[in-house]
């Protein structure tokens, strides 16, 4: 079967505000509560099947556009308008693949992003929300899953003018060579402000609040490490985070994350240094993977890291704003970028052929962005899991609890329809996590990924962005 054309025909977009149970830092930021963004869109194929299909992504403040000078709410309103941007041109555009729908617009969304003061990472978050719930709805309008939709390339994923570098790649070889797992390990991400042993102030919810309890509790063996840009602390910091998981005699792994920290790949290579003399990170720096977006997104792109990447492998996060971001990144010595779903599924699968195409240094690292319990980390999960990744950053079940903030109704629906990665505890419904691991089953169904869908009229109608101000 060739891959079906489809028109967007309607897309609604909706939010809802949530709380964290504990303050999460990252970068520049601490964050206390957010909104998240859930997109519903009906599409009509050429063979004249119609579905409505779901997508949702947290509205992040501070990730996207870092600067200073705008407000969180500024922040948000840039995430609605290149939501909108994406809306306009969706429901414009003629009948076209899936892909199609992606690759024809790209271009288009980042020019009219940046005519509006957006970059490109922000420009993208239209289309890699809007492209997820078309997938959704494309997927039950032929009552396939998520897995044998890309599988079997129903998609139209292949050659296109944004990736000329991919000219002559075999992608349904390797579509077709992609299985999804049944279950894949969590990386628990350790924020600039967690506790670590013990903890000053307690929420006292029934929770881990500490990084020791998170690991008594959940049994992770992947962690990531959030750094800060200052080396003396940071190298403090690591410390105390090594005396916890050094305590456990079984091996564990962890990613260094620098959230565009520190200044340059030198500044970078003096915190590997200081690490290095510090004996009580012996164990913790052999266990490092690799690390992440240590330097500021400015000038990511202009400087090699082949001093620091001898050391470890280097990846981009922040910096893959376009489409060639990683291309451009690989000459100067990074070999790693990540996924995630905020930044595009198609963004993800074109890396992976880059990895592939390029040969066995270069990989993908699976990442996110507090993926909330139900659309968001079940869609993420799935990609991650088919891409072959076999661990991914979460910290969304962490800190916040469970479907905290949505109906009782919709968790039962969501627990029902996924009972190997939910769990009932203590009355409300929660990731089931044992020995570091979620099973993944159940995502292997109609759809993108749901066996129940959000409850929209337990929502608001998204704002009209206020961008530019």
């Amino acid at each position: 079967m060739s891959a079906p054309r489809l028109a967007v025909r309607a897309v609604e977009l909706y939010e809802w505000p949530f709380k964290l149970r504990l303050p999460f830092r990252f970068g520049v930021i601490t964050v206390t509560h957010g909104r998240q963004a859930v997109a519903r869109v009906r599409i009509r194929t050429d063979a004249g099947r119609e579905a409505w299909g779901f997508a949702a992504e947290g509205l992040a403040a501070k990730w996207f556009d870092k600067d200073l000078a705008l407000s969180d709410e500024q922040n948000l309103d840039q995430l609605r308008r290149a939501l909108e941007l994406a809306r306009e041109a969706y429901l414009a555009a003629g009948s076209n693949t899936a892909f199609g729908h992606y690759a024809d617009h790209y271009a288009a969304q980042i020019a009219a992003g940046a005519k509006l003061g957006l970059n490109p990472l922000v420009a993208s978050f239209g289309p890699a929300l809007l492209d997820r719930a078309v997938l959704d709805a494309l997927c039950r309008s032929l009552g396939v899953s998520f897995y044998d939709a890309v599988r079997r390339n129903l998609v139209g994923l292949g050659p296109h003018g944004i990736v000329p570098d991919l000219v002559g790649f075999d992608f349904q070889q390797l579509l077709a060579s992609l299985t999804p797992a049944p279950s894949i390990h969590f990386r628990h991400t350790v924020g600039l402000v967690d506790p670590i042993a013990t903890a000053e102030t307690r929420v006292s919810d029934g929770l881990p609040e500490t990084l020791a309890e998170v690991v008594a509790t959940y049994g992770h063996r992947y962690f990531k490490l959030k750094v800060g840009g200052d080396v003396k602390a940071d190298v403090a910091r690591l410390a105390e985070i090594a005396a916890v998981l050094d305590a456990r005699p079984r091996p564990y792994h962890a990613t260094l994350d620098g959230n565009e920290q520190y200044a340059d790949a030198d500044s970078v290579l003096e915190l590997w240094q200081a690490m290095r003399a510090e004996r009580r990170l012996a164990r913790l720096m052999r266990s490092i993977l690799f690390i992440e977006q240590p330097i500021k997104r400015q000038v990511t792109l202009s400087a090699s890291v082949e001093a620091l990447a001898r050391e470890k492998p280097v990846i981009i996060d922040e910096s893959d704003g376009e489409v060639d971001a990683f291309p451009r990144a690989r000459v100067l010595g990074y070999t790693g970028v990540s996924s995630k779903a905020c930044k595009g599924i198609y963004k993800s699968m074109l890396n992976l052929a880059r990895c592939r195409s390029w040969g066995g240094r270069y990989f993908m690292s699976a990442e996110d962005l507090s993926t909330k319990a139900g659309t968001a980390v079940q869609q993420d999960l799935a990609l991650v899991n088919l891409l072959g990744l076999t661990h991914v950053e979460r910290n969304g079940h962490h800190f916040i609890d469970g479907f905290s903030g949505r109906p009782e109704a919709e968790a039962r629906d969501f627990l029902a329809a996924h009972p190997d990665l939910y769990h009932l505890q203590d009355g409300k419904v929660r990731i089931r996590i044992r020995d570091g691991v979620v099973q993944l089953g159940s995502l292997d169904r109609s759809g993108y990924a749901l066996g129940a869908t959000p409850d929209i009229a337990a929502m608001q109608p998204m704002p009209p962005a206020r961008w530019p101000s």
